[in-house]
């Protein structure tokens, strides 16, 4: 029998991938995808969200392009997976590719200018929301966040032209401190923190139930989960991780359930390679 088979599931539950139909809606993950989307549809500039790793920010960042599904003609999203760029001249060009302009730049100026026309077109002669989404933004250099705050410069008398959406771990914070009129210009500041052990549970469960499971037994005893939880504090990637894990062992080993004692041996292995903090 297949590991689907053996598990009563059509899909992978515990996959790693940003999959935006299973992400959990945590109190916290909620909060921060619902004030998003206001400030999105309210154009109100830039957006901070920051978490650890593991957090799920990632994930957050494609629920909020879910949400946003059907309104193509209104929404428009840009996103930067990895803004490590070698310099402000590259990070501009690939802006200004991104954003459809004409490639023949010679100058920074140049390609200011055309994001600055760009955005004004978009904006306000075509009325669509023109939103940048800039993931593992703790990569930013002090240069490239003083572009993206020149371009929250960008206005009508209503509207910032720019929606600017930054999703960072905390080490971001003291340095976006040091620039000049850049947290004043925040209007939506939020910290992600880890699930609490409820939360853990539900988050296992309704990731089993989006893969499939019919829920007639327990996969999970409840001695796993209260042990999920302490070794992972909450953190959602660190949750998937082990209960992949352990969904894998159980097939490989023919258990019925996954036990405490099954955890603190995986635990005792990811002590082993170092990997467990």
């Amino acid at each position: 029998m297949s590991y689907y088979e053996v598990l009563d599931i059509q899909k992978e539950p515990f996959s790693t991938s940003p999959d935006p139909d299973f992400f959990y809606h945590s109190r916290e993950h909620t909060t921060a995808l619902k004030r998003l989307e206001i400030a999105i549809r309210l154009r109100r500039g830039l957006s901070l969200i920051l978490g650890d790793v593991g957090a799920g920010k990632t994930t957050l960042s494609r629920a909020l392009l879910q949400s946003f599904n059907g309104e193509e003609d209104k929404f428009v999203f840009h996103m930067i997976l990895d803004p490590d760029f070698k310099s402000e001249y590259q990070f501009l060009a690939h802006l200004t590719k991104m954003f459809g302009v004409s490639p023949f730049l010679r100058s920074a100026m140049d390609h200011r200018e055309a994001i600055e026309k760009y955005l004004f077109q978009k904006g306000v002669e075509e009325e669509k929301t023109i939103i940048l989404l800039i993931d593992e933004g703790q990569k930013l250099s002090l240069p490239f966040i003083e572009i993206l705050r020149t371009f929250l410069n960008y206005e009508t008398n209503e509207f910032k032209l720019l929606q600017l959406v930054i999703l960072g771990q905390m080490e971001l914070l003291p340095r976006i401190k040091k620039i000049n009129n850049f947290m004043d210009r925040v209007s939506l500041r939020y910290i992600i923190n880890p699930l609490d052990e409820n939360e853990t549970a539900q988050m296992i469960y309704f990731r089993l139930k989006q893969a499939g499971f019919s829920g007639q037994r327990d996969i999970f005893s409840y001695e796993a989960i209260k042990k999920i939880y302490a070794v992972t504090q909450g953190y959602p990637r660190k949750i998937t991780l082990y209960c992949h894990n352990a969904l894998e062992r159980l097939v490989m080993e023919g258990r019925e359930v996954v036990t405490g004692e099954l955890i603190d041996v995986l635990a005792e292995e990811e002590r082993q390679w170092g990997t467990d903090e």
